[in-house]
Formats: structure tokens, sequence, C-alpha cells
């Protein structure tokens, strides 16, 4: 699967770096009501999402990175190939070339909320397997409780843990309100923790590969007397800002002129 990255950088550190972005916020439009036709209809909340791995990039010493705001610019800039930029009082020729990338991931993740089954945890480890099985479904189908008609237990002993499912929508939502539960073993009160049942699948996972669309590799710093680079990143700015130059309007630029960074690129 061949797929062409969009071309932004987006965050240069000079080692490992931890990128955080929000979720933008999206307005939802009300189309329609439906009635189920059982409990178990719409029982589920369902969540799906998209995701694409950060491409890293390392950048050497001599070496910098210039993101355009336009395609075009970036690509006219490759085809001139040679440029000669003036930084301070030296005169020096970078040569323009596709940025080349690893490849990165793609994949959906899909997330179920279940409304009729729960998990449940910190089951103490005083009762045999059928026993305790018993137990749960006895201590959960009390309605005094909170609790309702159990259609079905899967207990773990090893774990002390256990998924219920409920024969009513609504039961679900009323226990995990409470946090806890009381489960009653010889008289003694227990509290186990209830919490939501999910199921989490990943699908249509995809290994992509491509070319920045508005980035550049500039090689040639390796001989600048000058060590400053933030001087430099400005004086390459100015020169691919200029249209006689073969530039355009540049979004960053970030060299290297000692130890390697590390620019990240994404979809």
């Amino acid at each position: 699967f061949i797929s062409e990255v969009g071309g932004r950088m987006l965050n240069i550190k000079s080692e490992v770096s931890c990128i955080n972005e929000d979720i933008p916020e999206t307005k939802i439009k009300f189309t329609s009501m439906e009635n189920p036709e059982s409990d178990s209809e719409f029982s589920d909340i369902s969540y799906s999402c998209q995701v694409s791995s950060k491409v890293p990039y390392e950048l050497q010493k001599g070496q910098a990175l210039i993101t355009f705001e336009k395609e075009e610019v970036a690509q006219n800039v490759i085809r001139m190939e040679r440029h000669h930029v003036q930084v301070q009082n030296e005169n020096v020729t970078l040569m323009a070339n596709p940025v080349p990338l690893n490849s990165g991931l793609k994949f959906q993740v899909h997330v179920a909320v279940s409304k009729m089954k729960i998990n449940v945890t910190d089951i103490p480890d005083e009762l045999p397997e059928s026993q305790m099985r018993d137990k749960l479904e006895l201590s959960f189908s009390k309605s005094r409780n909170g609790g309702g008609e159990v259609e079905y237990v899967e207990y773990d002993k090893q774990t002390r843990s256990a998924l219920i499912a409920f024969v009513e929508s609504g039961v679900a939502d009323r226990i995990l309100r409470m946090k806890d539960y009381p489960l009653y073993i010889n008289q003694n009160c227990h509290r186990v923790t209830v919490s939501p049942y999910t199921e989490t699948h990943l699908k249509k996972f995809q290994v992509f590969s491509g070319v920045s669309k508005r980035t550049v590799l500039l090689t040639g710093l390796k001989d600048l007397q000058t060590t400053d680079e933030e001087v430099v990143e400005d004086f390459i700015s100015i020169h691919f800002q200029r249209e006689k130059n073969g530039g355009g309007e540049v979004e960053v630029v970030k060299c290297s002129l000692g130890q390697p960074h590390t620019a990240y690129f994404e979809e």
C-alpha cells in the first residue's frame, strides 16, 4: 500500500519527541429517531477512529529541512536542485532533494461499550469456581441491590474477575453507577469492583510509505563557520521566501549543525 505523505513537519526535538494533539470539535446533526424492536438492538455504545503513526526522520549534521506552504514551490525547489545561499559572510551551495521517509502505520480502532454486560474484579478467593459462579449470579440478580435477571456468568478464579451479562437493558447502567457492589459470602459482605465491559478491535491495518510533498531536504551545511542554528535557519528562510530564487512562502525551517535532530511527519 503506497500513499503520499502530506509533508507537514510536526515537531522537532533533539532526541525523543512526544506529540499531543487535541481532538477537534465536530458539529453533529440530528437526522432521525428509530424505535428498536427489542431492548438489545441498540444496546451497545460504539466508537471508531482512524489512527496514523507519525513518521520520524533523523536530520543529520549539515542538513536542513524546509517546509513550504504550497506543494508546487517545494517541487520547483527540488527540480532546480542546486541553490546558492548567502549565510552571513559565507556563500553556501545547497542541494535540494526529496525527504526519504520510512514506513508508517495506519489502522482503525473500533470500541464497543456494552449496555448489557459488566466486568467484576476484586472477587474474594473464598469458594470453589462453580460455587463462586453461582454466588455471583445470585448476588447480581437481587433487585434490592440494584441487580436484575442474569443471563450468564463467566468467572476466572485465577484473576479473581468475572463477566456478567444481564437479560434486561438498564440493569448494567444501574449497577455501574455504584462503582462497587455487595457480595455476601458466609454472612460476610465483600465490596467487589464493577466497571463497563468493552470490546476493542483493530481493523484495516496498513503499512504506508511515500515522500513529503511540501518539505525539502537541503544538504551542504557541514563546512559552515557559524554554529548558530537559528541564524542559519533565518538566512535559509529569507533566501527561499523570494520568488526569484524559485521559492515561495516558507512555513518552517530546521537545520542541524551539531547533534542530529528528529523531525516528525504526518500523512
